[in-house]
């Protein structure tokens, strides 16, 4: 989960306007009251403030490393720093098999007449098999927007998204359909366990209204001006939760946005281009089996994060302090991580328990952005990169000069104690991340870092009590 030219998109004005609804998926006819603060204290840890440095290597070395050239990879350049899209997945299919994806350069086609948002772009596929880097399988797919396309399930398959529809990928690259949608699908999530799909999917607009004969007060909609048809236009995002087994809808709720300027007869190109700028990340729900979460305004950077159950009820797990707007992912059913802006610069990254209790507090370094989570499938190690600048983060709206980013960063956690078991630069810089995979046991991490794919092994992780 791209795209504007801001430093800090969260602390900036929302362009995109939400229509007067509440940002989060609700059921059907069930009211969200707020549910009272609990009587107990909250638990409180020791904050530990990491280093404040860009690893020029690894901490450790690589086990081995797979070049990337014979793959068909090649850098695209700094023209894409800043501007958050999805130009790259690296996944592993099991403890010895990548599977790394990435656009091609080439001729951007579209269709006589159409939008931006009809690009086409491909993207190249690869199934490696490791360590001795050899392609197993290969295929080039064509895709149409340029958010994140791929999510790796826990059984060696994936999802790849495009339009209107995902399908469903094995190791060999064969592809069948999974679902279909009656719009746009821009974003998915799904719990640890992937028994849960959270997705948002933008509609295609109601057709424009004729004039009827003898109707004075109706003009003719060939007649108006595209500034006259567009000024207005108010298209609905639809957040719909799924039980990925039956497909039975869980939640569902519609977000009205209004958008100035559009440039898209749909309202797309601007709702895509809001989504990746982190505009619209609190309709991005996280999920665990039974339940999401909220983060609620409570004052001037202060915050409550509440877990709601899809039953209805809910729970405030606590208060948060955040100059922005503070995120909040599950990485097991047992345990998340909140990512905060510290209020003297940098990030404060929090652990806590699915209950509300906190595990570990890490702050980093003032001259970090957009920070980034990769988890193991079984949510042991969770990997965090950041983009480092070459001065602290500054507040307020200001283009991100591709000259002010010193590299790309990556810190690869224990989940039980936030122990730091790898730190290592990644290059070149994709600041929508998929640079960066961990391996069903936790125990391998890859790292896309000067031509090769660096392959780590690891420790195994501390295990959660």
């Amino acid at each position: 989960m791209v795209k504007r030219l801001c430093i800090l998109s969260c602390r900036t004005g929302l362009w995109l306007a939400l229509a007067g609804v509440p940002l989060f998926a609700v059921p059907a006819g069930q009211a969200q009251a707020i549910p009272p603060l609990p009587s107990d204290q909250y638990s409180v840890v020791p904050q530990r403030k990491l280093p404040e440095r860009f690893p020029e290597k690894p901490s450790l070395p690589p086990a081995f490393t797979v070049p990337v050239q014979p793959l068909g990879f090649s850098p695209l350049g700094s023209f894409y720093v800043g501007r958050h899209n999805t130009l790259i997945s690296l996944d592993f299919l099991d403890e010895n098999r990548l599977l790394f994806s990435f656009q091609v350069a080439g001729l951007v086609q579209r269709r006589t007449g159409d939008s931006p948002e009809h690009e086409e772009r491909r993207v190249r596929a690869v199934v490696v098999s490791l360590p001795d880097g050899k392609i197993e399988s290969e295929a080039l797919w064509t895709l149409h927007d340029r958010a994140r396309y791929l999510w790796m399930l826990n059984d060696g398959h994936f999802l790849l998204r495009d339009g209107d529809s995902v399908q469903q990928g094995d190791a060999a690259l064969r592809m069948q359909a999974s679902q279909h949608f009656p719009g746009r699908l821009l974003w998915i999530e799904m719990d640890p366990a992937q028994h849960m799909m959270d997705t948002n999917f933008l509609p295609p607009p109601a057709a424009p209204q004729k004039a009827v004969e003898g109707d004075s007060g109706a003009a003719p909609h060939a007649a108006l001006t595209a500034q006259e048809r567009n000024s207005d236009l108010k298209p609905d995002l639809v957040v719909r939760t799924l039980n990925r087994v039956s497909g039975q809808t869980v939640l569902e709720n519609r977000q009205g946005l209004t958008v100035p300027h559009p440039t898209s007869s749909d309202g797309y190109f601007e709702v895509e281009s809001a989504m990746l700028s982190g505009l619209l990340r609190n309709v991005q729900l996280s999920i665990n089996s039974d339940s999401y979460l909220q983060t609620l305004r409570d004052g001037v950077n202060h915050w409550l994060l509440n877990r709601r159950y899809f039953s209805g009820d809910g729970k405030v797990l606590g208060h948060i302090d955040s100059v922005c707007l503070p995120g909040a992912d599950f990485i097991s059913d047992r345990e998340l991580l909140v990512t905060a802006c510290y209020r003297w610069g940098g990030w404060d990254l929090m652990a806590m328990s699915a209950g509300g209790n906190r595990l570990w507090e890490l702050l980093t370094s003032s001259h970090e952005i957009w920070p980034l989570l990769v988890r193991s499938p079984d949510g042991l190690r969770v990997a965090q990169e950041v983009l480092v600048l070459n001065h602290p983060v500054r507040s307020g709206s200001h283009p991100l000069n591709p000259d002010d980013v010193k590299g790309q960063m990556v810190r690869v956690f224990d989940a039980a104690d936030g122990k730091v078991a790898l730190e290592a630069p990644a290059s070149p810089t994709f600041d929508a991340g998929g640079n960066v995979a961990i391996s069903p046991s936790g125990r391998r991490v890859a790292v896309l870092n000067d031509g090769g794919i660096q392959v780590f092994d690891l420790p195994a992780p501390t295990p959660i009590r």
